[in-house]
């Protein structure tokens, strides 16, 4: 690659500090920036991804997009699939020992991985690894060794084992070895740079001694913040039922853009988006000055998103069907449909038909007055318990969920 193809370096630091929560550190960055400009050799930039769920969310998007970024100067990026540290379980963060999967279930997973990066990944930039390749091969032996370079003491300083150690919680000695075996993938890629979330901070830099201790160069380390899920609290997740998976339909991701706390968007726009910042700190300011409403924003968010994991025009489409069904009043076109024998109870009906989580939630629904068939309210003086006669209904849960019902003699 050409000199001229880089841009200069302060130009790239400007892009690469966008949404950074750490930079470790940026006069070495801009160092390896600058020998990359002048030998025309992109930079190795490596991101980890343990396959420990099935699927990504916009959570996994924000490092994504990171390395997208780097793609976009020019760079090569390492989308390195934790195979083998997956099978330990990352403790980062975790106040109990983390379940341990299989070889069978990581590979599962991380074949769902290699379809879905490309939505956010350009292919012909991108490199996908599996960190069984060396360290499987590193065998006992070097696992020893390995564990050899690193002191237990400076182990200990981390937070999560510190805090579970101090409160005598169980700590086993599988979890030590993880920061040290992450590490060690730094070396065997020889990384110039390692992104990861804020929270793999210890174990980030764990690998930039251990390439010391190999006499490489350490990488530099650039972290991202944990991006909140839609309820606006937690961290997303799909066990908190709070993301939005990179393969959701794409009414499902538009509605659920919409549904975020107004000031949540500003952090998924430097996040997830290449809106300019300059753009969002005046839309910032011109919903906080009243003359731009939050929902406009929303909206352009919500497209954005949409059209990168669908294309411009399920985008566009999403946008109407929303309009539709949820302003509107107006009934999806592919409402899902469920059939049941008679005699059917209301409250059987809504968690067959996954509606309700459980028999419970089914009740509760109802005596909210949340449930709905063919436009009459269901409250607790119709009970809960009531039976619907052979026919077909149109059930709506809340503002969103709909159902067709078909009830069998």
């Amino acid at each position: 690659m050409a000199e001229s193809s880089f841009l200069p370096v302060d130009e790239q630091l400007a892009v690469l500090r966008r949404g950074a929560t750490n930079l470790v550190d940026e006069g070495q960055l801009a160092a390896k920036l600058e020998s990359s400009r002048r030998s025309g050799a992109p930079l190795v930039v490596k991101t980890g991804f343990d396959a420990s769920a099935p699927d990504l969310h916009l959570g996994h998007c924000v490092l994504l997009q990171k390395m997208r970024q780097f793609q976009q100067l020019g760079h090569r990026v390492v989308f390195l699939i934790g195979d083998f540290t997956a099978m330990i379980g990352d403790p980062s963060g975790k106040k109990a020992t983390r379940p341990q999967l299989t070889r069978e279930q990581v590979l599962e997973n991380s074949a769902t991985y290699e379809r879905q990066v490309w939505k956010v990944l350009d292919r012909e930039a991108t490199i996908v690894d599996y960190n069984s390749r060396w360290l499987d091969a590193l065998g006992s032996r070097g696992i020893v060794k390995l564990a050899g370079k690193y002191p237990l003491a400076r182990m200990m300083e981390r937070d999560d084992f510190r805090s579970r150690w101090e409160s005598q919680q169980t700590i086993s000695l599988h979890e030590l070895l993880y920061p040290l075996v992450q590490g060690y993938d730094s070396v065997a890629l020889e990384a110039d740079v390692e992104l990861g979330g804020h929270d793999q901070i210890f174990n980030l830099l764990v690998g930039r001694t251990l390439m010391k201790e190999h006499g490489l160069e350490p990488q530099v380390v650039l972290t991202v913040p944990l991006l909140v899920g839609i309820d606006g609290v937690e961290k997303m997740s799909k066990s908190l039922d709070n993301a939005i998976g990179v393969e959701d339909p794409p009414r499902q991701i538009y509605g659920r853009t919409l549904s975020i706390p107004d000031e949540l968007m500003w952090d998924w726009l430097i996040l997830l988006t290449d809106v300019d910042e300059a753009e969002i700190e005046q839309r910032q300011a011109a919903v906080q000055s009243g003359s731009l409403h939050p929902k406009a924003v929303k909206q352009e968010l919500a497209r954005t998103l949409v059209a990168r994991f669908h294309g411009r025009e399920a985008a566009a489409e999403a946008e109407r069907e929303f309009e539709s069904v949820f302003a509107g009043g107006g009934v999806p076109d592919d409402v899902p449909e469920h059939r049941f024998d008679a005699p059917a109870r209301l409250t059987m009906i809504l968690t067959g038909a996954g509606l309700a989580a459980s028999g419970s939630e089914a009740k509760r629904l109802v005596a909210q007055g949340a449930v709905s068939i063919d436009g009459h309210r269901f409250t607790s003086e119709d009970g809960a318990q009531a039976e619907l006669t052979p026919g077909s209904y149109l059930f709506k849960v809340g503002k969103r969920r709909f159902a067709r019902i078909i009830v069998k003699s």
